[in-house]
């Protein structure tokens, strides 16, 4: 089964931005959807951004305008570029395919906003 390693995360302060990748052990050409997810200390993992292999994309109301996500399907990557980073993006961030049933998930990557 393909195995998520998340990149990427670190302490930025409100305003900057982190560009976090995803590398899958194997092919992610046949999986139609993938996305990036994140988990705050204390809440339930939320969905951030989904994208298609076809290219079109959705993002959650909180991160729309902010946050792109990417995908190359050649190097079974996802890569998810994000900017204007507030305190409240603050989490863990987790990659996988958008489906009934997921992948098993990585160990994801902190990402943590703070003056």
């Amino acid at each position: 089964q393909v195995q998520l390693v998340e990149s990427g995360g670190g302490l930025v302060q409100p305003g900057g931005s982190l560009r976090l990748s995803c590398a899958a052990s194997g092919s992610i050409s046949s999986i139609n959807v993938m996305g990036w997810y994140r988990q705050a200390p204390g809440k339930q993992r939320e969905f951030v951004a989904a994208i298609v292999t076809g290219g079109r994309t959705t993002y959650a109301d909180s991160v729309k305008g902010r946050f792109t996500i990417s995908r190359n399907n050649a190097k079974n990557t996802v890569a998810l570029q994000m900017n204007s980073l507030k305190p409240e993006d603050t989490g863990v961030y987790y990659c996988n395919r958008v489906s009934l049933s997921f992948l098993p998930w990585g160990q994801g990557t902190q990402v943590t906003v703070s003056s």
